[in-house]
């Protein structure tokens, strides 16, 4: 599996996830000048912006670990457009990351809510 197929099956799988949790899936992959942000989702009153990270093992740290400080400013800048765009501005959100690991053929999931960049 290429890296480009890594991260689409642990996006999808982060997709199903999250539907499982009861959360609805509004946008996947928004892109704009500022950057893109993986998955806008809602849950109860909140809109929830997704970085996923998908990692076959842990060697190199937790997949989190791997939101670097210029990549939270792409998604912040990405999250304000987006807000502006859809005249959401005084809608409730939060950051989240959601670690997807594979091993031995089997997908895990780890969702850190409400990550304060």
């Amino acid at each position: 599996m290429t890296t480009v197929e890594l991260g689409k099956s642990g996006e999808e799988v982060a997709c199903k996830y999250l539907e499982s949790q009861g959360y609805s899936i509004v946008a996947r992959n928004f892109k704009c000048k500022a950057g893109e942000i993986d998955i806008i989702a809602t849950e109860l009153n909140e809109l929830v912006f997704v970085e996923v990270k998908t990692r076959c093992s842990k060697k190199y740290g937790e997949a989190r670990e791997a939101v670097t400080q210029v990549k939270r400013k792409h998604i912040k800048k990405a999250t304000e457009f987006y807000l502006h765009k859809n005249k959401l501005e005084n809608q409730y959100i939060r950051f989240d990351v959601i670690e997807v690991y594979l091993k031995n053929g089997k997908f895990s999931v780890r969702h850190v809510k409400n990550t304060l960049w």
